[in-house]
């Protein structure tokens, strides 16, 4: 702009010059003695700027010139002394030139110029070969981000091992906030003298503050049975890296003193502000009790989670006040709706069927119509039986409906109960769960991270044998007798009996309680014997799979079914609970393809290993000793390679 400037103002003081001389001119023609005296001045004053003009051109090409020069040096310096690499490679990917700063990574006195972009680095020279714009590699253990100039066949080397330690040492630092809860700890002291009390309150403070002291962890209390832990992220790794022992530490040191108190913890953990850190270490506590407790959930802000522990059967810790509350609470619902439609999981279970029975004769007891949702085509033998019984009764079978007629029959004040499952993905019409705001959920199942959006109720105990038993103490407290004829409690009966086979897992006193009062609404066990029965085919078929079983490692049986042969999950599951019958099985698996063209596994356990955390890493779930899942687009040699190497992980210790 100074050039402009200074070239326009030239150029005006020349035309100020020419109309001078042209009145000089002028002046001649009628003064010759004054126009003389004009024209030595005008002369004298054009020498002048001619002679400035010079020494200011002068000035500018000396200024121009030592300014390249400067410009020149900085640029050979940069290139040469910077601390950064550069590197010119040939088409055959030979480094044709380097700067000095790229010899510091050769032995000796040796120079990188004539070797291979593969003697620097492999995955450069991959990255090169493949023309990415951009790789990340590793030199005498600092990290290097390398920008490659393919078309100039040019490389730079960044040094960004001080930028990446330091946002790892920020990422280390984040906040995390824990929820620690002492399980059954309310149920356990209500019966405890003070001594006693006290004691027990002094052994967990004490474990609990020689861990939290370990690690850096502070911890502070807010009540009986609950702690507050603040930590950062590279304490969380570390805790991750144990398994959380602390786990193992209380529920063997409170044992020895025969008092059934385990620790639950939720962890929230992200890149968000501390209230929201809270409410997350909340929804992953909540998620550890749902689970049955003696665990740790630890969730970030996307919703992932990742779960440790959870090895130990599940204590009994539900109260008869609960039931009585819920029972109450559904009642207050179902008076209020206009009708009830109840749905349990796709391809039901006894159990399914039997808690839909019972919602059913709950809806009826309030005088309210119920429809329960069934799929009369992915049914399996032993419910067909059942299903075939209600077909003949006339007063049962007009409420039962199909998928498609339940979108027609569902209004916007209609309370929709869903049984025996909690994942929207599971359920028998899972369109009907946007067509209401009024949802209850009823299950036993351990709550996995699916879960029904904003349901105004929920019941969920793991620690019950079958939804089946949680239905049938909802529907001890309803107001006025319940008449229940013999088919019905019947059903409910059989959903007990199948999830507990036969009354010998998973059944707590609530259990037997929940068999005698159906036994005295007139249940029939022989009845229930009969819809259990097998058909000598479907025999046939299961010892198959249990003939092909192998013991992968000490207590864990495996068995795969034939490539060409298709199997019920029914027979699938069966498999797995005879191989649990065998002498030293701790546990079981059996995969087999099933007749929709999935492939099924079915997990049992005796309780010492959790096969419920192995078939969640399967997109699978279900119980800590009763688990399956089924999988598309895969082979069964690839499941059970798949699954022999989740086993080995769970063995090493946590599980995601």
């Amino acid at each position: 702009m100074n050039d402009i400037k200074e070239l326009t103002e030239n150029k005006s003081i020349w035309l100020l010059y020419g109309l001078a001389g042209f009145l000089t001119i002028i002046v001649i023609y009628y003064e010759w003695l004054i126009g003389s005296v004009l024209t030595v001045v005008l002369a004298y004053l054009i020498y002048l700027t001619y002679r400035n003009e010079t020494k200011n051109k002068q000035r500018t090409e000396n200024y121009i010139s030592t300014l390249s020069y400067r410009v020149k040096k900085v640029g050979e310096e940069a290139l040469l002394e910077m601390p950064y690499g550069i590197i010119l490679f040939s088409e055959d990917y030979q480094i044709e030139w380097c700067n000095p700063y790229m010899n510091h990574f050769m032995d000796g006195e040796q120079s990188l110029i004539g070797e291979t972009l593969a003697d620097l680095s492999d995955p450069l020279a991959a990255a090169v070969k493949d023309e990415d714009e951009e790789q990340w590699i590793t030199l005498d253990d600092r990290q290097f981000q390398a920008i490659i100039k393919s078309e100039e066949r040019l490389i730079y080397l960044f040094d960004r091992t001080d930028h990446i330690e330091l946002e790892n040492r920020y990422d280390n630092e984040r906040t995390i906030i824990g929820v620690i809860f002492l399980d059954n700890y309310e149920e356990l002291t209500q019966a405890m003298d003070d001594t006693s009390k006290s004691h027990l309150n002094s052994e967990v403070t004490s474990i609990l503050n020689s861990w939290s002291n370990d690690y850096g962890i502070h911890l502070k209390r807010t009540s009986q049975e609950r702690f507050i832990a603040v930590m950062n992220k590279e304490i969380l790794t570390q805790l991750e890296k144990t398994k959380f022992e602390i786990l193992d530490e209380v529920r063997e040191l409170i044992s020895d003193q025969n008092v059934p108190l385990t620790l639950s913890i939720g962890i929230g953990r992200g890149s968000v502000d501390l209230p929201e850190l809270g409410d997350l270490a909340q929804s992953s506590l909540d998620l550890a009790l749902g689970r049955g407790g003696d665990q740790v959930a630890i969730k970030d802000e996307s919703g992932r989670v990742k779960f440790y522990g959870g090895k130990t059967n599940p204590m009994e810790k539900r109260t008869r006040v609960r039931a009585r509350v819920i029972s109450h609470a559904l009642r207050e619902l179902v008076m209020e709706s206009e009708k009830v439609l109840i749905m349990g999981h796709v391809t039901p279970d006894m159990d399914s069927i039997g808690s839909s029975i019972g919602i059913l004769k709950l809806a009826q007891q309030n005088g309210k119509k119920g429809y329960v949702v069934f799929d009369p085509d992915g049914v399996n033998t032993g419910v067909q039986r059942l299903m075939d019984r209600i077909g003949e009764n006339d007063d049962l079978a007009e409420w039962f409906i199909t998928p498609e007629d339940s979108l027609d029959v569902v209004t916007k004040n209609t309370l929709i109960v869903v049984v025996d499952t909690h994942k929207p993905s599971m359920v028998m019409e899972e369109r009907l769960l946007s067509k209401t705001e009024h949802i209850v959920v009823i299950d036993h199942h351990r709550r996995g991270e699916e879960f029904v959006e904003e349901p105004t109720l929920v019941y969920m105990e793991p620690y019950a044998s079958s939804t089946a038993e949680l239905v049938t103490e909802l529907l001890e407290y309803q107001d006025g007798p319940l008449k229940l004829d013999v088919l019905e409690a019947t059903a409910l009966l059989a959903g007990i009996t199948v999830d507990t086979k036969s009354f010998t897992l998973r059944t707590g006193s609530r259990t037997f309680d929940a068999a005698s009062y159906l036994r005295s609404k007139g249940a029939d066990t022989v009845l229930v014997q009969n819809l259990l029965k097998e058909d000598i085919d479907l025999y046939i078929k299961r010892s198959e799979l249990v003939k092909n079983a192998t013991v992968y490692r000490e207590g864990v049986a495996i068995a795969k079914g034939l490539d060409d042969g298709e199997y019920g999950t029914i027979i699938i599951a069966q498999a797995a609970d005879t191989l649990l019958t065998m002498s030293n099985v701790k546990a079981s698996f059996v995969i087999a393809n099933r007749k929709d063209g999935k492939i099924g596994v079915s997990a049992r356990s005796l309780g010492e290993i959790n096969v419920q955390v192995i078939m969640e890493k399967m997109n699978g779930g279900g119980h800590l000793t009763n688990a399956a899942t089924q999988l598309d687009d895969t082979t069964l040699e690839q499941v059970e390679e798949q699954l022999r190497d989740i086993i080995e992980e769970y063995f090493e210790g946590g599980e995601d």
